[in-house]
């Protein structure tokens, strides 16, 4: 299984768990399931750690600047049937009727160059329908308030297209049966 994990989880790592990780036994658990491509990173994921709450996650997790650790997502690439429906089912449509169609357009294309989108793009692409080795995406995002935003957030976009997502106490506890105890103090 592939599990691509976004910016929100990674800081989370950071916030709530690395304090604890006197040994840097989960850090390295981390770095190892990026080395051996058990975890995906994207370059657009590692591009918004940089800048999200001022390098934290950078800071702390160094291995993370090694660009041989970051998948490329240049040329991941919406197809016709993703742009209909990221139109149709992916945004909001009551904030999107409040824009001219060139406002609309600027939106889209920002949001197709963001690490949520690539995600998504990753996942959507790799997924099928028989359920065989699909993609997990790792979020710590909820499916509630969207700040106004066009496009919804990840969980509800993973629900729409039937990609598995989780948060990083299920990754841990149910993808790789490992209890936090044994890596915190």
């Amino acid at each position: 299984m592939r599990i691509l994990i976004d910016t929100s989880s990674l800081l989370a790592l950071v916030k709530y768990y690395r304090p604890f990780d006197k040994e840097d036994s989960l850090k390295e658990f981390f770095k190892n399931k990026i080395d051996n491509g058990s975890i995906l990173l994207i370059d657009k994921v590692f591009d918004e750690s940089r800048y999200l709450s001022k390098g934290q996650i950078i800071k702390d997790l160094e291995f993370l600047q090694d660009k041989k650790r970051h998948f490329k997502t240049d040329e991941l690439l919406p197809t016709k049937k993703f742009f209909n429906i990221l139109d149709n089912q992916l945004c909001q449509v009551q904030l999107k009727n409040r824009l001219s169609s060139i406002e609309y357009e600027q939106n889209r294309n920002e949001y197709l160059d963001s690490a949520d989108a690539k995600l998504i793009l990753y996942c959507y692409n790799e997924s099928n329908d028989l359920g065989l080795d699909n993609p997990l995406l790792v979020t710590e995002e909820t499916s509630a308030e969207n700040d106004n935003k066009v496009f919804k957030k990840l969980p509800a976009i993973c629900s729409i297209l039937n990609i598995e997502q989780c948060n990083l106490p299920t990754l841990m506890k149910d993808h790789f049966k490992i209890r936090l105890s044994q890596y915190l103090e």
